[in-house]
């Protein structure tokens, strides 16, 4: 029997005490004392018990079992005063105070060493349990674990345990705290697959193995009809949704450490987090953390990528002094992110995003977010900016599956602005009804957003709602001046009789 309190396992058959995978010293008879106390947890022991089964019936002098409960208590890591395991009770005797589950041997943690954390985020995929009571689906929870190993992989910035590694636990209730530590990983993955009848459920579970928090859980229904394509649908959701989760959760444990000791990562993840929703003072803010990251790492390329998008915001929003040259910038900046990109989708994304905006050859950035999405097809931001550039040359159905893709792998975290840009799409394909109402959500999403106001005032005035389309300008015009440029090019393709009503609006 193998008895567990936090971090602690104490194996009584091996005569262990182990805090993680790191065994710790105890004298025999400070053991036996720890597995007594341990032992009857429930109540307060005397001294008379101490003597009588831990030292035989032997008489033993009071500051050698003093000595023994000190000895315990610095195994513990507890002490005298702060009796946070081991607590003395005056008169009466001492207890083990801490909470205490007994196990078989056979789910004792694994043992091995502890391994530092990689360089970058990583995460362990465990196999799944199957909870439909079918040993046959075990290859199904299995093909499904692989699969999503699969689909992290091409996650460039994310460190994946192989299977090799993670399917050492199958079978084996785990502490997470511990699979971290033993693989070196700061996120663990942990799903369960049940099967009724046609259909089957997929329950995922993302943890930080450190603080052991839940960060992100979902599920996805399928029916049993073709398992291999259910399977390939699944890892891609599951790996889309979990990138910007992580993201977050990554940002998060960057914002908590010291201001004098940030990373250019750490300053690029600060940077993240800023960007959504979009506000003049939040891409601001974004912008001079990216500067700061890029001082540090000039070769950075992430860094650089988004910084040209924060110039692009900001000259879109009216938000730049001299907005032609934050245009000339964040050109700069995507071509020489760019050129260091190594097939990084991230990268690709954002500068083919910059460039297309800026007159580049818009068949060949489409040529190159299809290659980025490629090296990665659960990337929610690179479907964003593929329905973007497919809307801008008119592909507006495409464009409007692309973003919808997006939207689906990243259901809670922004990617982009999608709601705004499928309006538009909507817009132009003359679908006056539908593009209201993605309008209205984006301003909703992103209130500092303006493209979406002048697309909106356009669509009323095509749908002869003149007074809407007023007041929808007069919002706009409540926002910076410079920001109340004509909405015209977003009349292109109408009639001669609509165009009139537009610019009566």
């Amino acid at each position: 029997m193998v008895l567990a309190f936090g971090d602690h396992r104490l194996d009584i058959e091996r005569r262990e005490l182990r805090r993680g995978v790191e065994l710790v010293a105890l004298p025999p008879k400070a053991f036996d004392l720890l597995v007594f106390l341990v032992q009857h947890h429930d109540r307060v022991v005397s001294k008379d018990d101490l003597l009588r089964e831990v030292w035989g019936g032997r008489i033993v002098s009071e500051s050698a079992i003093t000595t023994r409960i000190n000895a315990v208590r610095r195994a513990l890591g507890d002490d005298g005063t702060a009796q946070r395991l081991v607590r003395t009770y005056v008169g009466k005797g001492i207890r083990f105070v801490g909470p205490v589950t007994e196990m078989p041997d056979a789910a004792a943690p694994i043992v091995g060493p502890v391994l530092p954390l990689a360089g970058k985020p990583s995460i362990a995929v465990l196999p799944f349990q199957n909870m439909s009571g079918d040993p046959e689906q075990d290859y199904f929870a299995d093909g499904m674990v692989e699969e999503i190993i699969t689909a992290l992989s091409r996650i460039r910035w994310l460190f994946v345990i192989a299977r090799n590694s993670s399917f050492v636990y199958k079978g084996r209730p785990v502490d997470v705290k511990q699979v971290g530590r033993e693989l070196g990983v700061r996120y663990v993955l942990e799903g369960s697959v049940r099967k009724s009848h046609d259909r089957v459920r997929i329950s995922v579970l993302m943890i930080d193995a450190i603080s052991g928090t839940h960060l992100w859980a979902d599920r996805f229904d399928g029916a049993l009809s073709d398992l291999f394509d259910l399977q390939d649908k699944v890892a891609v959701g599951v790996a889309g949704v979990i990138e910007p989760a992580l993201q977050v959760a990554e940002a998060g444990r960057s914002v908590a450490r010291p201001t004098n000791d940030l990373t250019a990562y750490d300053l690029y993840l600060r940077a993240l987090s800023l960007f959504f929703p979009v506000t003049q003072k939040g891409i601001t803010e974004a912008l001079r953390l990216l500067e700061r990251a890029i001082v540090i790492d000039p070769q950075y390329a992430p860094a650089l990528a988004w910084a040209a998008v924060c110039h692009t915001r900001l000259a879109d929003d009216g938000w730049a002094e001299t907005p032609e040259a934050s245009r000339r910038v964040a050109k700069t900046l995507a071509q020489r992110a760019l050129q260091l990109a190594h097939n990084d989708p991230r990268v690709i994304a954002n500068a083919v995003f910059i460039l297309g905006r800026w007159g580049e050859d818009p068949d060949a950035m489409i040529e190159l977010i299809d290659r980025a999405l490629s090296f990665n097809p659960s990337y929610a931001r690179g479907w964003f900016v593929s329905g973007l550039l497919r809307t801008w040359v008119g592909q507006y159905d495409l464009g409007i599956e692309h973003l919808e893709t997006s939207m689906r792998l990243s259901p809670r975290e922004p990617t982009g602005t999608p709601l705004q840009v499928i309006g538009g799409a909507y817009f132009f394909k003359r679908d006056f009804d539908t593009a209201v109402s993605k309008l209205l959500l984006a301003i909703q999403d992103n209130p500092g957003v303006t493209p979406a106001y002048r697309t909106l005032a356009a669509c009323y005035a095509h749908m002869g709602r003149l007074d809407d389309a007023r007041e929808v300008v007069m919002k706009l015009r409540t926002i910076p001046r410079r920001l109340c440029r004509t909405w015209a090019t977003y009349c292109r393709g109408v009639d001669p009789g609509t165009q009139t009503s537009s610019s009566q609006a």
